[in-house]
């Protein structure tokens, strides 16, 4: 049977209701989309897993780059699994790496490690729960020893409310190493006002904030996704250049004056008056089912 014509593995995803496929990329031997309620979730080279796919992804993997030495293994917790196209990426870049991967869906993993297996010989452990309730019960052990969060949280296309609250984001400060930084995925349309409210409410946990997008998202000429990145101690001054020279191409990192002025007058997000992240267009990101 040729590559294009092999059978679609799908599952419907006992929690949510969705249905979860993972479809053959047909441009790139070896890799995979895992699709969730038509929306492209995640994109694993298995060929490859240091090739990262997705604009925000290879964002997020320049920042992983940053972290201590090339190729140290480090610490890490993914808050929301997909296709574990991150937690494979550290594990091929920095070997030995321990990693703990949080994801609501278990029949979802279940799905991915049947159809999309990772490197029996990498250190990750899955947690099953809501990313919130587990992310409060995570082991005392891991305060202050955690080089990198990554909170890419989904229901479908949209981020869930609980999941954006300072209430939220006071949970994963505890767990920093000083070298430690969480990475945040949000998606945001024309006006920003949720991408500048989660700027704002990051900012009020975190004191070093900045943020990484597409200079057209930024502008919030069209919908696209933001990478937050946020930390305990101040972030290296040769970080903006690098992150840039990473690509992809155009982009802008936003800190200091400028991400007090993006924020502007955005309010803190808290669990009172949290919202879920805004639906995108079905021709943005989601595909037919």
């Amino acid at each position: 049977m040729a590559r294009d014509e092999q059978p679609t593995p799908m599952i419907t995803l006992n929690k949510s209701g969705y249905k979860a496929s993972i479809v053959v990329d047909p441009f790139v031997a070896g890799s995979y989309q895992l699709i969730v309620d038509g929306t492209p979730q995640s994109h694993v080279n298995l060929d490859d897993p240091a090739d990262l796919f997705f604009e925000y992804v290879r964002r997020i993997g320049h920042v992983v780059d940053l972290i201590g030495d090339p190729g140290e293994p480090i610490t890490a917790v993914h808050l929301g699994g997909g296709a574990l196209t991150l937690p494979r990426y550290v594990e091929a870049t920095r070997p030995g790496s321990r990693q703990q991967v949080v994801e609501l869906e278990s029949d979802l993993v279940d799905f991915v490690r049947a159809e999309l297996p990772w490197d029996k010989r990498a250190q990750l452990r899955v947690r099953h729960g809501d990313a919130r309730e587990v992310l409060a019960k995570l082991p005392s052990g891991l305060h202050g020893s955690v080089d990198l969060v990554v909170i890419d949280i989904f229901s479908g296309a949209r981020t869930p409310a609980h999941v954006t609250s300072r209430e939220f984001y006071e949970l994963a400060a505890p767990l920093l190493s000083p070298r430690g930084v969480v990475a945040v995925n949000v998606a945001d349309g024309p006006g920003l006002p949720f991408a500048r409210g989660q700027a704002a409410t990051l900012s009020s946990v975190f004191p070093h904030v900045v943020a990484l997008a597409e200079t057209q998202v930024l502008k919030g000429k069209r919908f696209g996704n933001f990478v937050f990145v946020a930390a305990n101690t101040p972030l290296d001054v040769d970080w903006s250049p690098r992150l840039l020279a990473g690509g992809p191409h155009p982009a802008k990192v936003v800190a200091g004056a400028e991400m007090r002025e993006f924020i502007g007058t955005a309010p803190v997000s808290t669990d009172a008056t949290a919202t879920p992240s805004p639906l995108p267009g079905r021709t943005v990101f989601q595909i037919g089912r």
